[in-house]
């Protein structure tokens, strides 16, 4: 582990002294790279000179302890010794959380999709939902969301929403909130007060930059056409909708929510080459259908990563057995406590593996 510190605290130091540069501070492109690179190795850099620090104090404190003749002062530094030596130990396993590899795809920006599953109306209620969750989560992030197409139902739900996310670490964010959502609450329809469970799927995928995915023009099958809103109302008059039929993998994209046909096509595109990129991902670790089980699954009730109970005001991730009583919190955005769970659920188990 520590032959990797030393590289990483060479590399910063180099870094660092290359933003000095007068060559690189006169080139915007050269300097903004610097800084990405730096930024990539700083944290990692600055930790293990703490470690280095603490651990010189720690030397320097034993030493100290040896030579001291006074009762009461070596029981003071035996007092600071064991300080040191917690604070060395809690440095180490951050270190150790900072060498774990990174998801290259975590500084991305996602394409969110959500689906209604089991449940009918019910389940398309609780889409939208789910979707004003994530925006206002988005909101309090500072990250910018643009819709990219919905199916609205006549009560107000999403059959379908799809909206892209972009911000700093939109997908280190929100992967985890890829799966099956399982809604328990009692329907406004329903007259005898009994509680019904639905559910929502939901994929995350990360945007896909051009250079990544190859798209054959002569592949792509593209359709104009109206857009409409809930009971067939038109939005405009005009065949500003995209359809986009990728024809050797029969995927299909639609976009309606500008009114430029151009920027529908564009927004269209950038979801199939996620959507692309993502089936490349997995077809090349060898886990397509297990990966995409654990993606969206089937909708089936038995399926879900997370419960939203209405009458016991109780939010459950079964991933990791987290249960908050906080449920108007969590729809009104306040994801934090939920996703730091995970994300640290996670790291522990890569730095498992990692050490195996």
């Amino acid at each position: 582990m520590f032959d990797k510190l030393e590289v990483f605290e060479n590399k910063y130091e180099e870094l660092s002294a290359r933003l000095c540069d007068p060559e690189i501070a006169s080139s915007a492109e050269k300097y903004t790279q610097t800084m990405k690179e730096l930024r990539e190795v700083e944290a990692v850099a600055l930790k293990y000179r703490e470690y280095k620090n603490c651990r010189q104090e720690l030397e320097d404190a034993v030493q100290m302890q040896r030579e001291e003749k006074d009762i009461e002062l070596s029981a003071m530094i035996d007092d600071e010794i064991k300080e040191l030596e917690e604070k060395l130990h809690d440095i180490t396993d951050q270190l150790k959380l900072l060498l774990v590899p990174k998801d290259p795809n975590d500084d991305r920006n996602v394409i969110v999709e959500i689906r209604g599953g089991a449940g009918g109306e019910e389940a398309a209620l609780f889409a939208a939902v789910l979707y004003r969750m994530y925006l206002m989560y988005a909101a309090k992030q500072g990250w910018s969301c643009e819709l990219v197409g919905a199916n609205e139902t006549e009560l107000g739900g999403f059959k379908e929403v799809s909206f892209m996310v972009n911000g700093s670490g939109a997908y280190s964010r929100l992967k985890f909130e890829s799966g099956v959502h399982r809604v328990q609450r009692v329907p406004d329809t329903e007259t005898q007060g009994r509680i019904h469970t639905s559910t929502v799927t939901v994929a995350v995928l990360p945007e896909a930059e051009d250079v990544e995915i190859e798209i054959n023009p002569a592949d792509l099958r593209i359709d104009t056409f109206r857009s409409s809103g809930a009971g067939g109302q038109h939005i405009n008059k005009t065949e500003s909708a995209i359809r986009i039929t990728h024809l050797p993998t029969g995927l299909v994209v639609e976009c309606q929510d500008e009114r430029s046909q151009y920027k529908n096509k564009d927004k269209a595109m950038k979801v199939l080459r996620s959507r692309l990129l993502e089936a490349e991902r997995e077809r090349q670790q060898g886990k397509v259908a297990q990966e995409r089980r654990s993606q969206v699954g089937t909708g089936d009730r038995s399926e879900r990563i997370r419960t939203y109970n209405y009458p016991q005001g109780r939010v459950t991730d079964h991933r990791i057995g987290l249960t908050l009583y906080k449920i108007d919190d969590i729809l009104n955005g306040q994801l934090d406590e939920i996703i730091d769970a995970l994300t640290a659920a996670d790291r522990a188990e890569r730095m498992k593996d990692d050490t195996e």
